[in-house]
């Protein structure tokens, strides 16, 4: 297995949180908006993938990275959403354009402030296991 089914990772990953009813107010990314942003958004970001083939068959292991940036005051805006993310993407069942999720588990999350504490970050990471 290689690199060949993270663009259909990606795809389904933002349907799914364009789609997640308590998402609906929250805009979805996967580049940083013009300007920056303002809001409270969803950035799907960053990723790396490791072969995980064994005498079975062909497998990758994607741990990515999704963002909740938000300009509210305080983290409590950004964790509401966060947790929605955490909902709509834990055990989800994707169907992928090119080969098949076996599962989806969510790995760690870390929070923090930016811009001289005039914006909050939460960084979740997920691992998904793909097949050929």
């Amino acid at each position: 297995m290689s690199y060949r089914a993270a663009a259909a990772l990606q795809a389904a990953l933002f349907q799914r949180l364009a789609a997640w009813p308590d998402l609906a107010d929250v805009p979805v990314h996967d580049a940083l908006p013009k300007g920056g942003g303002r809001g409270t958004w969803v950035l799907i970001g960053p990723e790396e993938v490791r072969d995980v083939s064994d005498s079975t068959g062909g497998g990758a292991e994607h741990r990515f990275t999704i963002s909740v940036i938000s300009d509210a005051a305080g983290f409590l805006e950004a964790k509401r959403v966060a947790a929605s993310v955490s909902d709509a993407l834990e055990d989800a069942s994707l169907a992928l354009g090119r080969g098949r999720l076996v599962g989806l588990r969510f790995l760690k999350g870390t929070a923090r402030r930016l811009a001289a504490g005039g914006a909050r970050r939460i960084d979740l990471i997920f691992r998904a296991r793909i097949e050929d």
